[in-house]
């Protein structure tokens, strides 16, 4: 693992304006940099893919409302319907919360998926990365889904992983953990970029800390702080033991590709500044509003990526931890302004018939206000935004009873919306025959689920 500090300031944080828990890391995600030399050896006995279609997966760790963002219910009575208003969008019939201006104002370029059925009600991002409930027999055994088409799909591009993670390690654990190849095997774990060290990554990594991001664009200065490194491996004979696909793991990681998709400043000012500003700050146990992340995740897919996949922001706010509404007035804007300006970008750039983008968390919330004016827990109904991936967008999906408490029409499961993703990406699963460690044929998607029919 390759970690890249930015210079420190003498209150503890650096000159970008993170502090030192908001590190850069580049490198892979279990046995730091045996994971990648592995993926490398497997993209290149099964081939690269021919088209390059991506998924950026936006998880919102804790819950978020489903009734108080995409699935308003105004006629219903105040200790329902809560504290903020319904706006039109940009299609007839389709109304949504408030605080998110920018996305009704392009309705036309997402589906607000209103009636998933099947959560599973524990906080933990399991289910938004692999499609399945979690229980102690499945918790180490499904691949996420950037390793399924990392298995399947190969790279890209070589000098960029297939499968990359922007996901922040939480207090709650599970909050920030993108999961991992499962039986699958390490070789296709997510690359994960940003630091803190989560479940699947708390292997101690090589920590280069003469390399700063402002030096980033500096490969002079990068390739002799790798050739000091190399001298102390060969130094302890290590360097003989590795094969070409471990060099090629070092080549990747000094690519001006991989490290100028991470780098902002080449990026249009005028682009960044519409993704809104950065909020470094932990939420308590979840994660930082880092919403130019999301401007960094289009940029990883246009380098090569295949799979992106980040959380955004703490969304568990029952009320002594923090007023439901008060906790969406801070949020809420900003998830607007990025995913609308993420969305807008693929759009301009042509990607979004090849790049599918997901907005989700793990369940949604009680269509009636607690005590502390705040909602609790609700696995009954849970909503999701989509967009791109030349979906049939500007529509809703499913609808719910008149309090939103469970789906009155079209209920969807999360493997529906996994099914979609998979076919938007080219992935059939009558394309490739895959075994797991019993020699059973193992799919990504279980028998009988198919892709949500409205959008495909």
């Amino acid at each position: 693992m390759l970690t890249i500090f930015s210079k420190p300031r003498k209150d503890g944080g650096f000159c970008d304006g993170l502090h030192r828990r908001d590190f850069l890391t580049v490198g892979g995600s279990i046995l730091g940099g045996l994971t990648l030399p592995q993926l490398l050896k497997a993209d290149a006995e099964q081939g690269r893919g021919t088209q390059h279609k991506a998924i950026i997966n936006i998880y919102l760790p804790g819950g978020p409302p489903h009734i108080d963002m995409w699935d308003m219910k105004p006629n219903a009575p105040a200790e329902i319907r809560g504290e903020f208003s319904p706006i039109r969008t940009s299609v007839p019939g389709i109304d949504i919360c408030e605080m998110f201006p920018r996305i009704a104002a392009h309705a036309e370029r997402f589906a607000f998926i209103r009636s998933i059925s099947d959560s599973d009600g524990g906080h933990d991002g399991y289910q938004c990365m692999t499609g399945h409930k979690k229980t102690p027999q499945t918790a180490t055994y499904w691949p996420m889904m950037g390793s399924w088409v990392s298995r399947v799909q190969g790279s890209a591009n070589q000098a960029v992983p297939p499968n990359v993670a922007l996901m922040y390690a939480t207090g709650e654990s599970r909050w920030g953990d993108p999961y991992n190849g499962g039986f699958l095997g390490m070789a296709h774990n997510p690359f994960n970029m940003v630091g803190g060290a989560t479940s699947m990554n708390r292997a101690q990594g090589l920590t280069l800390n003469g390399i700063t991001l402002e030096r980033l664009g500096d490969r002079v200065g990068l390739m002799r702080s790798f050739d000091s490194v190399n001298r102390k491996l060969d130094a302890r004979g290590a360097m003989d033991g590795m094969d070409a696909f471990s060099q090629q793991a070092l080549g990747i990681l000094t690519s001006s590709r991989l490290m100028d998709a991470l780098d902002l400043s080449k990026e249009d000012p005028r682009v960044v500044e519409r993704y809104g500003v950065n909020d470094p700050r932990f939420e308590r146990d979840g994660a930082p509003r880092m919403v130019r992340n999301m401007c960094i995740a289009r940029r990883l897919v246009e380098a090569g990526a295949r799979v992106v996949t980040l959380n955004f922001s703490r969304w568990d706010w029952h009320g002594p931890d923090g007023r439901n509404f008060d906790e969406g007035r801070r949020s809420m804007p900003l998830l607007d302004m990025g995913v609308s300006a993420l969305v807008d970008d693929l759009h301009v750039r042509g990607l979004d018939r090849d790049v599918s983008v997901v907005v989700w968390g793990e369940f949604g919330r009680t269509p009636r206000i607690n005590k502390d004016a705040s909602r609790d827990h609700w696995p009954q109904l849970n909503a999701a935004l989509v967009a791109g991936g030349g979906m049939r967008l500007g529509q809703a999906i499913g609808e719910s009873n008149r309090y939103a408490e469970v789906p009155h029409k079209r209920p969807i499961k999360f493997q529906e919306v996994f099914a979609t993703l998979y076919h938007n990406i080219g992935m059939k699963p009558d394309d490739i025959r895959i075994f797991d460690p019993n020699g059973r044929p193992t799919s990504w998607i279980d028998n009988g689920i198919e892709p949500i029919r409205e959008l495909v």
